[in-house]
């Protein structure tokens, strides 16, 4: 039965994965129930996507708006409680082998007076609880991106230096950002607008990156700065 689930896990996208021998069989066969319904709610949900090119699993009470702006790739898997609002410009695109754990959030608009940009995604990029992604800005996420819990990512600045206007009446900038492949975001990190965060870093627990991150570099810190180089 073990062969038979690594089986089918490699050919929904994740190559050389093997599923831990300490499972009971008990345990395994309670798994692969607990996914029936997720896979019935994502098999509905596929007729009102932009497109789709293989399973998706959505959780319960996860909110999809604005679904004919989304295109998925291969294997989506969706948690509870999960929102994505992909009302923008260009919508939301993922690629495949995805995933994105309960109550985290992908928020394209705020306000209709001003769309997002939209966001793109990569192959094999795994985002965590609690997250939440703001996609004023462009967003671009690359291939093999880890999110910890609670990892915030915001692409929108608001304009302040007019002292006698209220700041919600001085307009926004947004510069977007940009994470390349191999990235790995520790639990409770920020990204601030117009950040690119270089291929193979990674940003330690509970950092503020408000600059741009040189690749294979481990930041860490309030405003973060690189601690060291990874080569």
């Amino acid at each position: 039965m073990r062969k038979i689930i690594n089986r089918l896990i490699s050919l929904l996208g994740k190559k050389g994965y093997s599923i831990d021998e300490n499972l009971s069989i008990l345990n395994l066969i309670s798994i692969i129930l607990s996914k029936i319904l997720p896979i019935i709610r994502g098999f509905i949900l596929k007729f009102s996507l932009k497109s789709s090119k293989g399973i998706v699993f959505l959780g319960k009470n996860s909110k999809i708006k604005f679904k004919s702006n989304i295109i998925f790739g291969n294997t989506v898997q969706i948690g509870d409680n999960v929102e994505i609002n992909a009302l923008s410009k260009s919508g939301v695109v993922i690629g495949d082998n995805f995933s994105i754990l309960r109550n985290s959030i992908i928020e394209c608009t705020g306000v209709i007076s001003e769309l997002g940009e939209g966001i793109v995604i990569g192959n094999n990029v795994g985002i965590a609880q609690n997250c939440f992604i703001q996609v004023r800005g462009r967003v671009i996420i690359g291939n093999n991106v880890i999110f910890g819990p609670n990892v915030s990512i915001f692409s929108e600045n608001h304009n302040f230096e007019d002292i006698s206007i209220p700041i919600k009446n001085q307009g926004t900038t947004r510069m977007g950002v940009i994470i390349e492949d191999d990235v790995w975001l520790g639990s409770g990190s920020k990204v601030l607008d117009g950040v690119k965060i270089g291929h193979g870093s990674i940003i330690a627990a509970g950092a503020i990156v408000n600059h741009n991150v040189p690749p294979f570099s481990i930041v860490g810190g309030i405003p973060g700065k690189v601690l060291k180089y990874r080569m």
